[in-house]
């Protein structure tokens, strides 16, 4: 019995086809078709939230808008082709596949590099809280998030710059979907660098709550409503950064799979880097009361009232 090709019209040149059988394709498709809807649902209330209430409008908040942007990205164009790449056969040419793949990495090292600019907030906010409202303004967070969207999208034009100028240069025949990136390179850059930063900015922050937490314990002498002040206020910065440590945590067991195989291709791998985008706003969803709240005024449509933006939320 002979192989079924992809193009059968290009009979020397085609890729064979691989086929899965009927009820595995249907579930892959299934999970994955689910996957990207609850990304996408997800992600929009929190772009909703934060975008329209006032109480809101923070640089921490501004930070995860900008992630939950690239989650919502993620969820609306990435995720779709990768269903087409579970496919034995890639059909929708090689200019799409090199743009799929671009749009990819830039929604990827956005979210990576979200997650340091979270990690500096988080930092400064418990290791130098007396000057974090006048170093994290919001307007040097609104730079922030502009640079690193920037940075994301020239660094991915670079390393995808031999794919773009002559696409499906490096198939081996028709119906693949396959790039060449500087592997090492993309290593550092992508993973290396921005991870031992989240890691090392994140371990601080620990040793600096824990000595915080002794301290609090041990000035029980203190003026009672300076001390209800102070730690009211050093709890919530905390919990902040317990929630975010959490997402963090999260970051690096979906990142650290496909690194660790050194770019494998597998497309478990490839699509469980893909998932950190549905789990975050999963996390806000339990850990931030904010996020409940906003979401009930957002799906009983409470949000279309006059005003509503004023709502308190917190």
């Amino acid at each position: 019995m002979e192989a079924e090709l992809c193009f059968p019209q290009l009979f020397n040149a085609s890729c064979k086809k691989h086929l899965r059988r009927y009820p595995e394709a249907i579930f892959i498709y299934t999970l994955l078709s689910f996957i990207s809807l609850l990304t996408v649902v997800l992600n929009l209330l929190v772009i909703i939230s934060i975008s329209h209430f006032r109480q809101l409008h923070t640089p921490t908040n501004l930070l995860l808008l900008s992630l939950a942007v690239s989650d919502f990205l993620v969820g609306l164009i990435v995720m779709p082709f990768q269903i087409p790449l579970t496919e034995p056969c890639w059909l929708l040419g090689d200019l799409v596949c090199v743009l799929y793949y671009l749009i990819t990495f830039i929604t990827v090292c956005s979210s990576t590099v979200n997650m340091v600019l979270i990690s500096v907030d988080r930092y400064v906010a418990i290791c130098d809280p007396l000057h974090y409202p006048t170093k994290i303004t919001q307007r040097r967070v609104q730079i922030s998030v502009l640079l690193c969207w920037v940075y994301c999208a020239l660094y991915s034009f670079l390393i995808l710059f031999d794919n773009l100028n002559n696409p499906g240069r490096y198939n081996s025949c028709y119906g693949e979907c396959v790039i060449n990136i500087n592997g090492g390179v993309d290593l550092i850059v992508a993973f290396i660098i921005p991870i031992s930063s989240i890691i090392i900015l994140y371990m601080r922050v620990f040793v600096v709550a824990v000595s915080q937490a002794r301290s609090m314990r041990s000035h029980i002498a203190a003026v009672k409503l300076q001390r209800s002040v102070t730690v009211t206020v050093k709890k919530s910065e905390l919990k902040a950064a317990r929630t975010l440590g959490v997402v963090v945590a999260v970051f690096f067991m979906c990142y650290c799979p496909p690194y660790c195989a050194s770019f494998s291709g597998y497309a478990f791998t490839d699509f469980l880097v893909l998932c950190t985008s549905c789990l975050n706003p999963l996390i806000y969803a339990f850990l931030y009361p904010w996020f409940r709240q906003s979401v009930r005024l957002i799906v009983t449509l409470e949000i279309l009232q006059p005003h509503s933006c004023q709502a308190n939320v917190l």
